[in-house]
């Protein structure tokens, strides 16, 4: 699967300087960025820990660069870094009571469930600093496009490229360690994953703060990418139901299966905003709430997973 995700990768690099239509280039660059966060949620939801809160990792890393840049100047190539590593304090806050405590299942799914939305109605509180539920624009600075990391869609395709290949070969690396089989053997039997060796809180901790750097590094990118933050689309149930959704649907047990899900949300997206526009607001999370009962009857193991049992 590597060498297929090394030819994707190749051929990616490519497609911008074939002259790819603008809107092609967007959707591009919002599929490798979605697929980064599925990649992340799906690290650590093929091992049993299945999280609704990767929103509010996502909504800690967007907000902390934006305001870093807004507020005291700081250029979001540090505040991109500052954010995220934000969000993964905040994950190691959430996860390690719960680890330590044994909470896990759907205890565990409603506790991280219960976090986004803290996050959410937070960033709406502070309206005075984030904009609240109107949302906030990053500070322009055409004269500092760099500094600012405010690039043209051929620049940022290649920002997306690289943090998507990151996200990849954290998948390979994982997969070709020994915590993956620590880790299996923690989501068939905590007990028996500890009388053999295994450190169980140690284990899932890693793998936790691994998925939620991910998905609030793509996140964080998409919001600088998009110049536009809202809490609606970057904290809360609304986008974690999307990553889950996107994993799922493409297969969280292959390295290409999140990116495959995410190219089949974002079309569905596109098809849905034509297709309702303003006229039917709650239209995508009803879909997609629809869309993933039936994945998860149906196509377990998602799209990528199907045509492998066909194979």
């Amino acid at each position: 699967m590597i060498r297929v995700a090394v030819v994707v990768f190749a051929i990616l690099a490519v497609l911008p300087l074939l002259g790819l239509p603008d809107y092609f280039m967007h959707l591009g660059i919002a599929t490798m960025l979605i697929a980064l966060s599925c990649t992340g949620w799906a690290l650590m939801g093929r091992f049993g820990l299945v999280s609704f809160g990767h929103g509010a990792f996502i909504g800690i890393a967007a907000y902390t660069m934006a305001l870093l840049w807004n507020d005291v100047g700081l250029s979001p190539w540090i505040g991109l870094p500052a954010g995220v590593s934000l969000a993964v304090a905040a994950a190691a806050l959430l996860a390690y009571p719960c680890f330590r405590l044994r909470v896990v299942g759907h205890y565990f799914a409603l506790v991280t469930l219960a976090a986004g939305e803290i996050v959410r109605i937070l960033i709406v509180a502070l309206r005075d600093y984030t904009g609240g539920s109107l949302g906030m624009t990053p500070r322009l600075a055409p004269d500092h496009a760099v500094a600012a990391m405010q690039f043209g869609k051929q620049g940022f395709w290649w920002i997306a490229l690289i943090a998507w290949g990151i996200g990849i070969f954290a998948w390979w690396r994982i997969d070709r360690s020994m915590s993956a089989r620590a880790l299996s053997a923690i989501g068939e039997d905590e007990d028996a994953a500890a009388a053999i060796g295994i450190r169980v809180t140690r284990e899932k901790m890693a793998i936790t703060l691994l998925s939620a750097g991910l998905a609030a590094l793509g996140g964080a990118l998409g919001a600088q990418y998009r110049l536009y933050l809202n809490p609606e689309t970057l904290a809360g149930i609304g986008v974690s139901l999307q990553i889950v959704f996107g994993a799922l649907a493409g297969g969280m047990y292959s390295m290409l299966g999140p990116t495959v899900g995410a190219a089949f949300t974002t079309a569905l997206e596109e098809v849905l905003r034509v297709a309702f526009g303003t006229a039917f607001i709650g239209a995508a999370p009803l879909i997609y709430g629809i869309l993933l009962v039936l994945f998860i009857q149906f196509l377990p193991r998602g799209i990528v997973g199907w045509f492998d049992r066909r194979r």
